[in-house]
């Protein structure tokens, strides 16, 4: 049977943990880089908002097979899941409908995501239904397109509001593309302070124009055991259809990659567009997951 062990210290986890992040550092990227940057601010000493915060491990004769986290900062603070068994995602359902810990949505790997939404749903009396399909990309080596006119540059302190304003209608933006009316089920949101730091770690990029004029903001997180992601991607509707999300997310792919980085992203599947465009440019997918909703 499967041993189900939870965590409030990302710094302990990441100990236990750390063998299974790295074996295979694409698929838990979300999870590697969420709980170092957690762990990160918790050195800092800053005071974690008023949201669950924990990490679980699943064990089956002392080995990890599987992992999740309750970390998300948005509504309605979905779990995040790795591959696990499906006793252990079932089994997780209810360690968490006997506590007493509300849960709305949950995302992650198929089909462990499933299995603990649907064994949730079932003991609510609610209904489990995907809201979006996700599929996780890797690229080893990049087929950089024809540039547009312009150039790509780190953003700078200067950019910060542009930055903040653009990170946080990449969502809308994305769900519209999607075919959705829907708000996202997993919609994270950039402050000032955090936007800034990142700048400062050149981990935000934009293609100007030759005039300097800002069309296009491609992102990516710092590489956790080896491996980045790239994301948000976001040019605005005015600027769309030029190719600078394809110039942009070369460019800053390729730039990781000589880096040493493995590199990766997320896609919606129901957005066709996204989709061509890293296809084009080189990424394979790796993993299927989903957000799902529990109604």
């Amino acid at each position: 049977m499967p041993e189900l062990v939870f965590y409030n210290d990302p710094a302990a986890f990441l100990a236990d943990v750390e063998p299974v992040l790295a074996a295979d550092p694409v698929v838990t990227t979300v999870l590697a880089t969420v709980t170092q940057r957690v762990a990160a601010a918790d050195r800092r000493g800053e005071p974690r908002a008023d949201h669950p915060h924990w990490w679980l491990a699943v064990r089956e004769a002392g080995e990890v097979v599987g992992a999740a986290m309750r970390t998300a900062p948005f509504g309605p603070y979905p779990l995040y899941l790795l591959p696990m068994p499906e006793q252990a995602a079932r089994d997780l359902a209810r360690a968490l409908h006997e506590r007493g810990e509300e849960v709305a949505a949950a995302n992650g790997a198929l089909p462990a995501t499933e299995h603990f939404a649907a064994e949730l749903a079932r003991l609510h009396g609610r209904r489990a239904e995907v809201h979006e399909h996700m599929r996780l990309w890797e690229a080893t080596a990049i087929a950089a397109p024809e540039a547009p006119p312009g150039r790509l540059r780190a953003a700078r302190l200067e950019d910060t509001d542009l930055v903040v304003d653009w990170w946080n209608a990449f969502s809308a933006a994305a769900d519209e593309q999607a075919g959705r009316t829907a708000t996202s089920a997993m919609v994270e949101s950039i402050e000032p302070d955090d936007a800034a730091r990142r700048i400062a770690e050149e981990l935000v990029w934009l293609w100007e124009d030759e005039s300097g004029r800002v069309l296009h903001l491609t992102a990516h997180n710092p590489p956790a055991f080896g491996v980045a992601r790239i994301g948000p991607v976001y040019t605005p509707r005015e600027a769309r259809g030029h190719g600078y999300a394809s110039a942009g997310v070369a460019a800053v792919s390729q730039r990781l990659l000589d880096g040493g980085a493995r590199v990766c992203l997320f896609t919606d599947q129901a957005n066709p567009t996204s989709n061509k465009i890293y296809a084009e440019l080189g990424y394979r997918p790796v993993v299927d997951m989903a957000n799902l909703r529990i109604s």
